[in-house]
């Protein structure tokens, strides 16, 4: 697993994680574990697998640190 911060969240369920090593990593509410969309907030801490997506990759199993 890797790990990074949220950057940025948006109000229809998607967001982007800054992973230090590569372009920021988009992520679907469907792909956290552990806790719910709501109560993840910007600059928290999360462990991650990067996938791949229709557009690129992005971040799946998102968990909270």
């Amino acid at each position: 697993m890797s790990e990074g911060t949220i950057k940025r969240l948006t109000d229809k369920g998607f967001g982007f994680i800054a992973s230090g090593s590569g372009p920021d990593l988009f992520f679907h509410m469907s792909a956290v574990e552990g806790s719910t969309f709501e109560q993840l907030r910007e600059g928290q801490k999360v462990s991650f697998n990067e996938g791949r997506g229709p557009k690129g990759p992005r971040a799946e199993n998102v968990r909270v640190i």
